[in-house]
């Protein structure tokens, strides 16, 4: 079962941990004036904060080696496509709008805005968000029960589904020929944002492997977030109207095509 002093002292240690790391990412935000980097920290972040955890477990179980594995595919593969997707297209607008209204509404310097309203918020949502791959891993029980296998087998297909996605993605905007255009194809067929998709699929899955440790109502907190993050804040209500405002046909294919789970496309 899980140990409240227990559970304590690891999210205070990845709180230690985070809050050094995002302390060097905001001092880098200050030369850079950009800190739309940081959102390929939210899958590094993952991964550093999962290995820190499994470091301090003396004799981790297999819930604890699942978890740090899932957490780190999960991590490295949404991190370094982020990171690569930073470094080709640049300085994300999200980010450059905030800054702007923070400086004429509310008097902010980017020095402040990046820290309060970039970094320090985005720490302590990463840390809310990891509690699924974190507290479970100070789990007592010796063996994966039926729950950890199908949430194990479920996330795998989550990661490989959202990586899918990007990859479609990334292709097609890369051919000159579909500037301007909506991408319709492949998995984007089905789902105007496939990738958010697998982003809960795998998120709900890595909880159910939480929850045979024993830590359900600990870690739930992490799922709901995400679930909330990418249907009401910075996932679909940030990306769909600027493609309604950008892209010609995107209305059409907005009704023909289901929000976040896959499903056949309606008939004009």
């Amino acid at each position: 079962m899980i140990d409240p002093i227990l559970t304590f002292s690891v999210m205070l240690a990845a709180l230690v941990v985070s809050a050094a790391c995002f302390l060097v990412l905001w001092l880098i935000s200050l030369r850079t004036k950009d800190p739309s980097y940081v959102d390929s920290y939210w899958g590094l972040g993952v991964v550093i904060l999962v290995w820190a955890t499994y470091a301090q477990i003396v004799d981790p179980g297999p819930h604890a080696t699942a978890l740090l594995l899932l957490g780190s595919a999960w991590g490295l593969r949404l991190g370094i496509y982020l990171l690569w997707r930073w470094g080709n297209h640049g300085a994300d607008r999200r980010y450059a709008k905030l800054a702007e209204r923070a400086r004429t509404k509310h008097g902010m310097n980017f020095a402040v805005f990046s820290a309060l309203w970039v970094f320090i918020p985005q720490m302590f949502l990463q840390l809310i968000l990891a509690l699924p791959v974190l507290v479970p891993q100070i789990s007592d029980k010796s063996e994966l029960g039926l729950l950890a296998y199908i949430g194990i087998w479920l996330a795998l297909a989550g990661i490989a589904f959202e990586g899918i996605a990007d990859a479609q993605l990334a292709h097609f905007r890369s051919q000159s020929e579909n500037e301007g255009k909506v991408m319709d194809r492949g998995l984007w067929r089905y789902s105007r944002h496939p990738n958010y998709f697998g982003d809960l699929v795998t998120w709900w899955a890595i909880w159910l492997v939480a929850v045979d440790a024993g830590a359900g109502l600990w870690t739930l907190p992490g799922p709901l977030l995400i679930t909330f993050l990418l249907t009401r804040v910075s996932g679909a209500p940030t990306t769909e109207p600027h493609l309604q405002k950008t892209r010609p046909d995107y209305e059409a294919y907005k009704k023909r095509t289901s929000a976040f789970i896959p499903m056949p496309p309606k008939s004009s």
